[in-house]
């Protein structure tokens, strides 16, 4: 088995209650992960502790085989993380911001200023890139943030609900860049509500609910765990989140 780009093995954390119980997780190179879950799952709490932002009680996550609890810098090079909310400065340009997170970087200008003009013109937001953040639409500034996150060319890319509030023509240009993004060999993990987004993006999907990862794998994988070839997403989505202790005994 060739090297996860995402390791979690039994991931666990509290905080008035277990929110996260024993997690196992595993995210391959150039794959597209969904976590898919009711609001409370876990989810995000998950991936807070994967990119270092929460401590976990017990448990290990690996980036790349870099232990990523030893050695959080190592591990965050190697990482970007696109909360639900875009976190701009609203002042800023597009081109001004990416020039910024460079900088935090410490990527040399003549390295970032020709790798920030492939983003923009990518995420078609050339046109925009001396035009300040803060008159943009909700997707236009998730595209900037995508870029702001694409810009050390990290190898894993984590997103909490990167489709949230955007219309059908942006959400569809953000889950083609995701798509793109994991073409080239990195390792991509999203949460979503939206079910449609998991069955038609993403190359494995995660069930969990209550913490514990109730079922994980293709669609077709889904189905057959369910038991019908027959059921959608939704079907094989609602009904062990609705019977969590039935589905971890099945």
């Amino acid at each position: 088995m060739s090297e996860a780009a995402l390791q979690i093995e039994g991931l666990s954390k509290s905080f008035d209650k277990r929110v996260v119980d024993n997690l196992d997780l595993r995210v391959a190179p150039g794959e597209l992960y969904a976590l898919l879950g009711p609001n409370g799952a876990g989810k995000t709490t998950t991936l807070r502790m994967a990119v270092g932002l929460t401590r976990p009680e017990s448990g290990s996550v690996h980036v790349f085989g870099v232990d990523a609890l030893a050695e959080p810098l190592a591990a965050k090079r190697l990482t970007a993380w696109l909360p639900d909310e875009p976190m701009l400065y609203d002042k800023l340009t597009p081109a001004e911001y990416l020039g910024f997170v460079a900088g935090l970087w410490r990527i040399p200008p003549a390295e970032a200023a020709p790798e920030a003009e492939r983003l923009l013109k990518w995420l078609e937001l050339w046109e925009q890139r001396d035009t300040p953040c803060e008159g943009f639409s909700r997707g236009m500034k998730q595209k900037v943030a995508l870029a702001g996150a694409l810009i050390h060319r990290p190898r894993l890319l984590i997103l909490d609900e990167p489709l949230t509030g955007l219309d059908a023509n942006m959400a569809r240009a953000v889950k083609d860049a995701l798509r793109a993004v994991a073409d080239a060999g990195a390792g991509v993990i999203v949460t979503t509500h939206i079910l449609e987004v998991a069955e038609r993006l993403a190359d494995r999907i995660g069930i969990i609910a209550h913490g514990r990862l109730l079922a994980e794998g293709t669609l077709a994988e889904l189905r057959a765990q369910a038991g019908s070839d027959a059921l959608t997403l939704e079907d094989a989505f609602i009904r062990p989140t609705r019977d969590p202790e039935a589905a971890a005994g099945a």
